[in-house]
């Protein structure tokens, strides 16, 4: 192993830069430097040589040429031992070190109000040539894209007079690779989900690259015997799933994290304390409340043997009365919420097991794609985040619904979003009473509803229900009067339509269209 004598030094990123390139220099190793990054380590008192100055050319056209000099690029490719005389040659010496983040890109463009000039201007040529000239060459060249990484370099620096381990270069160059293939890939999704032309318009594009980072391994996938691991999208991760901080408990599981999702996914829907129980990845038991644990006990009352097992979650910062009813009562893998009370954490670990995720205020956007794999593919489409005002409804049967109804159906219409499809469900005052999902047949998720809330022992008489497809026979409409059900909420547009509001006139049920649906398969 060779000691790095030479390290060029050019980061957009400065987070720990001055204590790195002071070690650096105190264990004699010459540092080269541009721009901004320059004049943060000059004026930190550390002795830097610039980059132009190396190579007798001036930085031009407002910094965009400045390391595109065979000087810079001979340095970083060199092969110590094959590329000595033609180096000598030219007077090139080489450059052991590479430390280069990118123009923030992804940045620029996530803020509001951006322009595609401050796009393209953010578009870093010389970074990623040097990047993978240092990777290319990682038999010589150690090269660092990640400030979480210089105490690593710093330490195998120290213990190895001046030198960085083989296998240490080789992760680092694949670390490279990877942030310069996922920078080109923001680019050309930023570039081609857009229209030419200054009023562009966003459009799925031609290719399109999937950029996330691993976060862990996990033990296993959704069984035993499948391999999984956990992955991050860029950008902030404050309010999501992925970037929930774990309080508390065993190690989450794929299931435990894809059932997880589905649970924050509906409770981010409520603006009132809600609470929202899930069991394989669609809700069992749904609820508003005064308070957490009103919300809680009216959403556990539902289906309390599904939720036996499942995950909890909440809009709320969870209180310590809430906490202790749930160990109270029954069995809970997950517990998610935005925040979790001092007196809350202190009851949760007395359950020592119970897996705890903080995820911190929830974000107001989701993300602008869903994505389902298929033999041979991918399928790409829009997140399902339209919503419906009351006033968009529309009445069409005799009867109307009343306002307290109305609040009903908008409760049940937003909830039937996240249960999968063929969805029923049952709803009164803000709660579920009855969940049927992922039936073949939407007559059967009806009867499963109307079973499960006679099973929990829940009134369903004179509750509204919601269908996140149209009716496509007035079969549901009978089973729904069977059970007592006042009015109804689903998107119209049946073939047999005139047949299933007729048959709601026939037993006095309120029936109101949303002209949308919210399949979930």
């Amino acid at each position: 192993m060779q000691p790095i004598q030479r390290a060029l030094v050019s980061v957009s990123d400065k987070t720990g830069l001055v204590e790195f390139a002071r070690a650096l220099h105190a264990l004699k190793v010459e540092l080269l430097s541009t721009g901004g990054t320059a004049r943060l380590l000059r004026d930190a008192g550390i002795p830097i040589r610039e980059v132009s100055e190396y190579t007798g050319f001036p930085e031009i056209m407002a910094g965009r040429v400045k390391t595109l000099h065979p000087k810079i690029h001979g340095g970083l490719l060199g092969r110590r031992g094959t590329d000595d005389a033609v180096m000598r040659e030219h007077g090139i010496a080489p450059i052991d070190l590479l430390v280069v983040n990118l123009y923030p890109f992804e940045a620029t463009v996530a803020r509001s109000g951006h322009t595609r000039d401050e796009a393209i201007e953010n578009i870093d040529i010389g970074g990623p040539a040097m990047l993978r000239a240092a990777a290319k060459n990682h038999a010589h060249v150690t090269v660092v894209v990640d400030p979480a990484d210089y105490s690593r370099v710093l330490d195998e620096m120290g213990s190895n007079a001046g030198a960085v381990a083989d296998t240490t270069r080789y992760a680092l160059a694949t670390k490279a690779f990877a942030h310069t293939a996922a920078y080109d890939g923001a680019i050309a999704d930023y570039l081609g989900a857009r229209t030419a032309g200054k009023e562009s318009r966003r459009v799925f594009p031609d290719f399109h690259t999937i950029r996330f980072r691993k976060l862990a391994e996990l033990r296993y996938g959704e069984n035993p015997h499948q391999r999984a691991a956990l992955y991050a999208e860029p950008g902030e991760l404050d309010g999501t799933l992925a970037g929930a901080r774990q309080l508390q408990g065993k190690e989450l599981s794929y299931n435990n994290l894809a059932d997880a999702d589905a649970a924050l996914a509906c409770v981010r829907a409520f603006d009132a304390p809600a609470c929202v129980i899930v069991k394989h990845a669609s809700p069992c038991g749904v609820a508003l409340g005064a308070n957490l644990l009103q919300a809680y006990d009216r959403a556990h009352q539902t289906d309390a043997a599904s939720a036996f097992g499942g995950i909890i979650a909440f809009n709320r910062e969870l209180d310590a009365a809430t906490a202790v009813e749930i160990l109270k009562r029954q069995f809970v893998e997950v517990i998610l919420a935005p925040a979790i009370a001092a007196a809350a954490a202190t009851e949760l670990a007395k359950k020592a097991k119970v897996r705890v995720l903080i995820t911190g205020p929830f974000k107001p956007a989701q993300p602008p794609f869903d994505y389902k794999c298929i033999s041979g593919g991918l399928l790409l489409q829009d997140t399902d985040q339209k919503t419906i005002t009351a006033q968009e409804l529309k009445t069409v049967t005799r009867k109307a619904p009343s306002e307290e109804q109305l609040r009903d159906l908008w409760f049940a219409w937003t909830v039937v979003k996240y249960v999968k499809s063929n969805a029923i469900i049952y709803v009164r005052d803000g709660r579920t009473l009855g969940i049927g999902a992922g039936q073949s047949s939407r007559i059967m998720s009806a009867k499963i509803a109307a079973w499960k809330a006679e099973e929990a022992k829940l009134e369903v008489r004179g509750a509204v229900m919601a269908s996140d497809a149209f009716l496509p026979f007035r079969d549901s409409v009978d089973a729904a009067a069977s059970a007592g059900i006042s009015a109804i909420i689903q998107p119209g547009g049946s073939l047999r339509d005139a047949e299933v509001i007729a048959a709601a006139d026939e037993y006095g049920i309120a029936m109101v269209f949303t002209a949308m649906r919210h399949f979930k398969h």
